[in-house]
């Protein structure tokens, strides 16, 4: 058993398979035309990190309940936890490709670690080895 997905409810299609694949670096595996329960059009987008088995289903809010929740899915608190091997060089990357920091890098005793938000306004760990850790 694993978990295969997770929806993230977001403003716009195009900006978020942007965000996600151009300044994460995750894979787009798919984005395909679909259609609501009760038939109006829609689309399928699907995106995740190189090599992950869970991957985001990116769904664009539909009504005012859903445009609400962009960006509160969490209520505030940090709800997703990107694990990377080399922190610095991931953290770097996504600083010069705009991705906002709302705090600076620290050491925790599960590794290093720096909040982020995503294109909706969730608020994600970008995680990695310890300092110590990554000298070894």
């Amino acid at each position: 058993m694993y978990l295969e997905r997770v929806a993230i409810i977001v403003d716009d299609y195009d900006v978020a398979i942007s965000f996600f694949v151009d300044s994460l670096g995750f894979e787009l595996l798919e984005d395909a035309p679909s259609v609501t329960n009760d038939g109006r059009p829609k689309r399928w987008v699907v995106v995740r990190p190189p090599n992950a088995s869970t991957a985001l289903l990116l769904a664009q809010a539909d009504g005012e309940p859903q445009r609400q929740a962009v960006g509160e899915q969490f209520a505030g608190r940090v709800g997703m936890f990107l694990r990377v091997d080399d922190f610095q060089s991931a953290y770097e990357s996504m600083r010069r490709k705009g991705v906002e920091f709302v705090t600076d890098p620290r050491d925790e005793p599960y590794g290093r670690v720096a909040v982020f938000r995503d294109v909706a306004g969730n608020r994600w760990d970008l995680l990695g080895p310890g300092s110590a850790e990554a000298a070894a």
